[in-house]
């Protein structure tokens, strides 16, 4: 049989090939982690290499995604559909074995990782999807929802800002279910860390109220009882620190940064494989390292012994049963859409004269008792984004059985913990901030369209209308940007019923992130027909349209679609309004729509109280403009948008210049 250290010693030697093969990589920190991947993967770890999204299975994020060659030997080791041409294929066009690990590329990966101090922050949202799902479903006697989410992370991750948001909310919901394994190995690009980062990580956090220990990182032995005594805390989070060298068994390079982001050459190479007593060949591993690796006879075991638990649970209650199976698989309750369109023809039959904001509230009362896998939240701001609705119940460390969260003053953690909470499964996730505070959350926003997971962003206040806070709490820009990511939609209704519309649009959305943008200030309600309600899901629809051809196109958003409508009335002219409240949305319908809303040859004019660069997409450069400029000021809203030229006479005077 071979030794602990030859199985671990597999992973150096897999990583260190790739490395050399696609002349790109990180080999260090797999080498460095290869002994306590050994001990979590074959001794703890719950988890199936056939059955890869099986519920209960215990997660493991590797939150130094750079050190992905430590993942994919995992997963090829141990079982999981990653073959040796995938490994050889590492950093290759189209490869499963990308740069970092990639979310969806492979079974087993349960997060993309990369940029730093995320993984950790996905890793704590998968330990609060993990507790109120138990806290939700599990039942005196039937336990179904039981498994630890594990995290491998370097020291980038604990300098990252991002960490701290979410380790410190980790430690105050005692999240006892999160075990983190600190790579304590003193290196990053830079060389030794001493001149760039605190001494103190296991005091920062004893101070968050973590269960700590210290212990050799290749001592398997150590590393074994660290985890069996991490897991044994159950009121608090686990940090193991282990004390490691990076590019271990490298005679030359090991302990320096040189190993860190570098191939290590083909005579180093050479020379670690005699230090380690490492025989086979590059991309060969022996079968009896492939059989003290393989975890697919103890991986069917334990989902079959989980199968058997969840079938004596259906029999005794087999509607909970069936509501597990159902939000696990991510699929919406039948009857949604029906109510939800109800709903929204009820909205339209009301006409109500609110802040699109509190319209928001009331698609969130609406849906509540619709959906309990809805999980909402706010970044200390509920009172203002309104997010929450009559059956709030609010999760803490007292209480996992809820449906919300209040977040703190952390809107990057909230934004990742959210991301992670949705990567767990069974919660249609929401999170709230005021719209100028996105900024903080931006590439949470990134990498949730990159993974394609469906998460809801909710932002109020959402232009100049919020008013005295002034320019710094004023977004400008923001709207453009979001609109620019890939796979992403924003939507920013115009009144109660596009805002409706609009929750309902980012509900049915599970493979793809929605922002939905609201108002500080109440909004005009604009009449419709049943047809013009129903094409408010194409993200740009003819709201008011004039007797014979169009002279010009009015294109608005949010609050300066009422103003759209005031403009096209005073105008000698014929004009047509369109509202566009998800231009990403528009911009999927096929072309015959498209033109049946924006004719070509017609002149347009695009008003919203945001920069307008990305507006000449649809005006074109002959078209005109009624848009920021410059950031705003501190004064009252109706003072603000007179100021900045959002009033009847300045859109009819840029119509007729564009009119000529």
């Amino acid at each position: 049989m071979p030794s602990r250290r030859d199985l671990a010693n597999a992973i150096r030697a897999l990583s260190m090939d790739a490395v050399q093969k696609a002349n790109s990589g990180h080999p260090g920190a797999p080498m460095g982690m290869a002994d306590i991947a050994e001990v979590l993967w074959n001794d703890h770890m719950k988890y199936n290499p056939t059955s890869s999204k099986w519920a209960d299975r215990d997660r493991f994020v590797l939150s130094n995604g750079h050190g992905s060659m430590l993942m994919y030997s995992l997963l090829h080791l141990s079982g999981f559909e990653l073959s040796m041409d995938d490994i050889k294929d590492f950093r290759q066009l189209h490869a499963k074995t990308a740069g970092h690990p990639e979310y969806g590329y492979a079974e087993g990966i349960e997060t993309t990782t990369g940029p730093l101090g995320q993984g950790i922050t996905n890793a704590v949202g998968m330990a609060i999807a993990e507790r109120t799902l138990g806290a939700q479903f599990n039942k005196l006697g039937h336990t179904i929802v039981d498994h630890n989410t594990y995290v491998f992370m370097g020291d980038g991750c604990l300098m990252e800002g991002l960490s701290h948001e979410s380790c410190a909310m980790a430690g105050t919901l005692g999240l006892g279910k999160l075990i983190a394994f600190w790579d304590d190995n003193d290196i990053s690009i830079d060389g030794h860390i001493g001149d760039w980062m605190e001494k103190g990580v296991p005091g920062r956090f004893n101070s968050y109220d973590w269960h700590v220990v210290a212990v050799d990182g290749h001592d398997a032995d150590a590393i074994s009882k660290a985890i069996t005594e991490a897991k044994a805390v159950t009121d608090k989070p686990s940090l193991i620190c282990c004390k490691t060298v990076i590019g271990f068994g490298s005679p030359n390079l090991s302990g320096t940064h040189d190993c860190h982001g570098a191939p290590l050459g083909d005579e180093e190479i050479a020379a670690t494989r005699k230090q380690l007593g490492w025989t086979a060949a590059p991309f060969e591993i022996p079968a009896d390292i492939y059989a003290g690796w393989d975890h697919k006879e103890q991986g069917a075991t334990d989902e079959a012994a989980w199968n058997d638990t969840f079938a004596a649970y259906a029999a005794e209650f087999p509607e909970d049963a069936a509501e597990f199976e159902r939000r696990m698989a991510g699929t919406l309750p039948a009857n949604f859409e029906v109510e939800m369109d109800s709903f929204i023809a009820k909205t339209q039959d009301e006409m109500p004269n609110i802040a699109s904001r509190q319209a928001s509230q009331r698609a969130i009362e609406a849906m509540g008792p619709l959906l309990p896998e809805m999980f909402g939240g706010s970044a200390d701001l509920t009172g203002s984004n309104l997010t929450n609705w009559s059956g709030t119940v609010k999760v803490n460390a007292d209480n996992a059985n809820g449906n919300y969260i209040s977040w703190g003053v952390r809107e990057f953690g909230m934004a990742h913990m959210m991301n992670g909470m949705v990567l767990h499964g069974g919660f249609k996730v929401y999170g709230a901030t005021f719209f100028m505070f996105m900024e903080f959350m931006r590439n949470a926003l990134r990498m949730s369209a990159l993974m394609k997971i469906g998460t809801i962003y909710v932002y109020t206040h959402d232009s100049i209308g919020l008013g005295e806070d002034g320019p710094t709490h004023q977004p400008v820009e923001q709207l453009a940007t979001m609109r620019m990511i890939p796979g992403f939609h924003s939507w920013r209704g115009c009144d109660a019923i596009e805002s409706a519309v609009s929750w309902k649009m980012a509900m049915l959305r599970g493979d793809a992130p929605t922002a939905l943008v609201f108002s500080r200030q109440a909004l005009t309600p604009q009449p419709r027909t049943a047809e013009q309600v129903a094409n408010i899901e194409k993200g740009g629809y003819v709201l008011k349209d004039c007797d014979g051809a169009a002279d010009i196109i009015f294109i608005a958003t949010g609050s300066e679609v009422g103003l759209a409508v005031e403009a096209a009335q005073a105008m000698d002219a014929n004009v047509r309004v369109v509202s566009m409240p998800c231009t990403n949305a528009y911009d999927e319908q096929d072309q015959a729509y498209k033109d049946s809303v924006l004719t070509l040859g017609v002149k347009r004019v695009a008003i919203e109280a945001g920069v307008g660069d990305a507006w000449y997409k649809y005006v074109g450069l002959d078209g005109g403009l009624v848009c920021m400029t410059t950031f705003g000021e501190s004064a009252p809203a109706v003072d603000l948008f007179k100021e900045f030229g959002f009033t009847v006479d300045n859109v009819v005077a840029t119509a007729k210049k564009v009119l000529g």
